[in-house]
C-alpha cells in the first residue's frame, strides 16, 4: 500500500516534465520519414556548432567514446546521448535489483518509469558536464573573456549552459524520432555519428597534428613521440607510398609500417565484422504461429541470435567510461591510488590500466604496447586484455538480460503480444501461460548467447582496430542498428500497405 501510495505521488509530478505530445493517430510512412530526415539534419547541425568560449587547450576527457556515444567533441552536442544511456543504467539497475518497486509490465509503471528515466536524463546531464568544465578539461578562452570584460568564471558558467542545452536537445529530438520518426533517436544519433568517423578514417587528408610535420615519428609540444599521418586510409597510403615506396613497404620492418601505420589490419578488421555482424543479425529462430479464427493465416514470431540487440553494450562501455572520468578526475586532484596516466590521459598502471578498454594492436601487442606503457611485462597485458573480454562478455550478459526484461521483450509480454494479436502456437492450446512457456524454452538461452557472442565481437574487433579511430563497440553498434533500421522500414511499409499488420505488431 506504501508503494502504491509513493507512486501516485510521484506520477503527477513526473507527468508535469516537458514532453513531446503523442500523435493521435497513426502516422503514415512518409511523414515518419520526413520527420526522421529532419531530426538527422539537425543533428548533423548541431554537431557543427562550436562550444563558444572554448580554449583549444582543452580535452576532451571521454574522446574515446564520443563516436558511439553520438557526441561531437567541441560542439554543444558533446555530451551525446550519454546522459540518456547513464539514466537507462541507473534505473535499469534500481528495478533489477528491486530497489525501485516498479512493474515495467503495467501501463501505469511503464509511464513512471519513462518519467523518472527523463528526470535523471536532466540529473546525468549536469553530473558529466561538471566536472569536465570545472575539472580543468573543458578550458575557457581567457582570451575571449578579457574581449568580453568578464572573468573564466562567467565563461565556464557559460560552456555549461551550452553543453547543458546541447544534452537537452538530445533528449527531446531522441524523443521526436520515438514518437514520430522511424526506431529511436538514440539509434539514429550513433549510427550518424559513427558514419561521418568512418567517412573521415577513409577520406580524410587532414593530420591529427595540423601544425607539425608529416611522419610517422614526431614530437608534440614535447610530449612523446607519436605518428602524424593524415587520418583518411587512402591518403596515408599515398604519403606512404610517395616517401617510402611500394618495394621498401613489403620488406622487413616496413611491412609492419604498412599493416600497422597503413591501417591494412584495422581496414580487414573493418570488412570482416561487417559481414559478420551482417550474418549474425539474419540467423534466428522462428517461432511458428496460427490465426485462431482465420483459417489458414500463419506467420512468425522472429527470435534473433541478438534478441537484446547491441544496445547493451553501450551501457557496458558507459560504466567503463564513467568510471575512468572518475579515476582520472581523482588523478588530477592528487588521489593516485587507482591508478597513474600519462600526458595524453591513458592510464598506466593500477586498476584503471586493466580495466580500461582494449582500443586496438597498440594495447596487446607487445612490441606495440612498449612503446605506449614502457617497462610492460607480458602478464599485464594478459590481464589487461583479460579484464576488458571478462567485462564485455558478462556486462554483455547482465545488461542484455536488463533490456530485455526493462523493454517489454521478456516471455511474458511476448506471449501477451501473441494472445492479444488473436494468433497461437499450432499444436498447443491459445493460453497465455502455454505461450509463454512454448517462447521461454528460447528467449532466455537466447538472451544470454546473444549478450556473450555481442561481447565477444566488440572484443574481436577491438583487438583489431577499426578505421576512422571507430572502436569495436562503434562498429558493431553501427552496422547492427543499420540493419534493425533497414528492418524497421521494411515493417513500416508493410503496416502501411496492411493495417491489420499495426495490431500484430503492437504498434496500435
Amino acid at each position: 500500500m506504501a508503494e502504491t501510495g509513493l507512486k501516485d505521488r510521484i506520477a503527477p509530478f513526473l507527468s508535469k516534465l516537458p514532453a513531446v505530445k503523442r500523435p493521435e493517430k497513426h502516422v503514415h510512412f512518409q511523414k515518419k520519414l520526413i520527420w526522421t530526415l529532419g531530426i538527422l539534419v539537425l543533428y548533423f547541425v548541431l554537431s557543427n556548432i562550436s562550444v563558444f568560449g572554448l580554449s583549444a587547450a582543452s580535452q576532451d576527457l571521454l574522446g574515446a567514446y564520443r563516436a558511439y556515444f553520438a557526441g561531437a567533441q567541441g560542439s554543444i552536442i558533446l555530451l551525446g546521448i550519454g546522459p540518456i544511456v547513464m539514466a537507462s543504467i541507473v534505473l535499469q539497475l534500481l528495478v533489477g535489483a528491486e530497489l525501485l518497486p516498479l512493474d515495467t509490465t503495467d501501463p501505469k509503471d511503464q509511464a513512471i518509469f519513462q518519467g523518472l528515466q527523463k528526470l535523471m536524463v536532466f540529473v546525468m546531464i549536469v553530473v558529466e558536464a561538471l566536472p569536465q568544465i570545472y575539472g580543468g578539461f573543458l578550458l575557457p578562452d581567457p582570451a575571449i573573456a578579457a574581449t568580453l570584460g568578464v572573468s573564466t568564471g562567467i565563461i565556464q558558467l557559460l560552456i555549461f549552459a551550452q553543453v547543458a542545452l546541447g544534452g537537452v536537445l538530445i533528449l527531446y529530438m531522441d524523443e521526436i524520432v520515438s514518437k514520430w520518426g522511424i526506431g529511436s533517436g538514440v539509434s539514429l544519433f550513433i549510427v550518424a555519428g559513427i558514419a561521418q568517423a568512418l567517412v573521415g578514417g577513409i577520406f580524410n587528408w587532414n593530420p591529427p597534428y595540423p601544425g607539425q610535420a608529416m611522419g610517422l615519428n614526431v614530437n608534440i609540444a614535447n610530449l612523446g613521440a607519436r605518428e602524424n599521418l593524415p587520418i583518411g586510409i587512402i591518403f596515408r597510403w599515398e604519403w606512404l607510398l610517395n616517401n617510402i615506396g611500394l618495394s621498401q613497404l613489403l620488406t622487413g620492418e616496413n611491412l609492419i609500417v604498412l599493416l600497422y601505420q597503413g591501417e591494412i589490419l584495422a581496414l580487414l578488421a573493418t570488412v570482416i565484422i561487417f559481414l559478420l555482424i551482417v550474418y549474425v543479425e539474419s540467423t534466428r529462430i522462428e517461432i511458428p504461429l496460427a490465426h485462431a479464427a482465420v483459417r489458414g493465416a500463419r506467420g512468425k514470431f522472429p527470435v534473433k541470435l541478438i534478441y537484446a540487440s547491441v544496445l547493451p553494450m553501450i551501457l557496458v562501455r558507459s560504466l567503463q567510461a564513467t568510471v575512468e572520468m572518475v579515476g582520472l578526475l581523482l588523478y588530477r586532484n592528487g588521489f593516485p591510488y587507482l591508478g597513474t596516466y600519462n600526458q595524453y590521459n591513458q592510464p598506466t598502471s593500477g586498476l584503471m590500466f586493466y580495466i580500461n578498454p582494449i582500443n586496438g594492436l597498440s594495447d596487446w601487442v607487445p612490441q606495440l604496447a612498449a612503446l605506449n606503457y614502457p617497462g610492460i611485462q607480458l602478464w599485464q597485458i594478459g590481464l589487461h586484455v583479460f579484464m576488458d573480454a571478462f567485462i564485455l562478455i558478462a556486462g554483455g550478459i547482465l545488461f542484455a538480460i536488463f533490456w530485455v526484461e526493462t523493454t517489454g521483450m521478456g516471455s511474458s509480454r511476448v506471449a501477451r503480444q501473441i494472445q492479444k494479436s488473436g494468433m497461437q502456437i499450432p499444436g498447443f492450446r491459445r493460453n497465455e501461460q502455454v505461450i509463454e512457456k512454448v517462447v521461454s524454452r528460447y528467449i532466455p538461452k537466447v538472451t544470454v548467447i546473444g549478450g556473450a557472442f555481442v561481447g565477444f565481437l566488440t572484443l574481436l574487433s577491438s583487438l583489431f582496430g577499426i578505421l576512422g579511430a571507430v572502436s569495436g563497440t562503434g562498429m558493431l553498434l553501427a552496422v547492427s542498428i543499420t540493419y534493425q533500421l533497414y528492418e524497421k522500414l521494411a515493417s513500416e511499409q508493410l503496416m502501411e500497405m496492411h493495417p491489420l499488420m499495426r495490431k500484430f505488431l503492437g504498434e496500435e
